[in-house]
């Protein structure tokens, strides 16, 4: 059976890597090393001005007191009997979509992973959208996305991933699933994103957050896929360089 080390970004103690990783056991030895707390929007910090520390806190399961690319790296290199034959980051309470890539913790952990040699998938549930976030909806949601992990992780242990890249996996909030798209990352735009704000002693401060999203249609976008109900998958590339601008700048400057 294949090894799999689960992580995420919402900490150990969230339903959905719990559900992901009972989910995983079905098909692979199953490790779990994550943060201790939440560490949402914290993208692809490493810790290296104090100690980390870590806890066992069940069978093959591990909390570190970090973020989520320690936990990938302290996981693989300390933890885990053996290097992982792939890394799942999830399942996110919330979508990764568009320029969000950037920001997410989950995310950054399948970056860590992919920077590693290991195939790895990053998985959220989206449910930016779903007006209704009862624990019996946010159970059903995390089932879909965790049965659609397993779909996924069996086809990257038969087929594998092309080098340097990842999987950027977001499952819509509705019961009805219209199927699986491969996607490219959209753009979203925030209006209002920035709130101004007064501590208790009237002193100027702000809140980044809030603020309603838009994105800018393009029909095969992650963000149009799950609008229309559809599972997205979107491929990661490490390489940041702009190949267009390369050229560009070569000729003219």
């Amino acid at each position: 059976m294949p090894k799999i080390l689960v992580t995420n970004d919402d900490g150990i103690s969230s339903p959905g890597i719990k559900i992901l990783a009972k989910t995983l056991k079905s098909i692979g030895d199953v490790y779990v090393v994550a943060p201790e707390t939440e560490q949402s929007a914290v993208a692809h910090a490493l810790t290296l001005h104090r100690p980390l520390k870590s806890a066992k806190t069940g069978k093959n399961a591990y909390y570190i007191n970090g973020t989520p690319t320690d936990c990938v790296i302290i996981g693989v290199n300390k933890l885990l009997p053996s290097r992982p034959d792939i890394i799942v980051s999830g399942i996110n309470n919330g979508g990764n979509l568009g320029d969000n890539v950037t920001y997410s913790g989950t995310v950054a952990a399948a970056i860590e992973g992919t920077l590693l040699g290991i195939p790895s998938i990053a998985v959220s549930l989206v449910t930016e959208y779903n007006n209704n976030h009862g624990p019996q909806k946010m159970t059903s949601g995390f089932n879909r996305a965790a049965e659609c992990a397993i779909e996924i992780v069996n086809k990257i242990i038969e087929a594998g991933l092309p080098k340097d890249t990842l999987l950027n996996v977001n499952v819509p909030p509705g019961p009805e699933i219209m199927g699986t798209k491969i996607t490219r990352q959209g753009k979203l735009v925030y209006d209002n994103g920035i709130q101004e704000l007064a501590d208790p002693r009237g002193k100027e401060c702000y809140w980044i957050g809030g603020g309603e999203p838009q994105w800018k249609k393009g029909g095969d976008t992650d963000l149009d896929a799950i609008h229309n109900g559809y599972i997205s998958v979107t491929p990661v590339h490490l390489d940041l360089t702009n190949y267009k601008a390369l050229k560009y700048l070569k000729e003219t400057w």
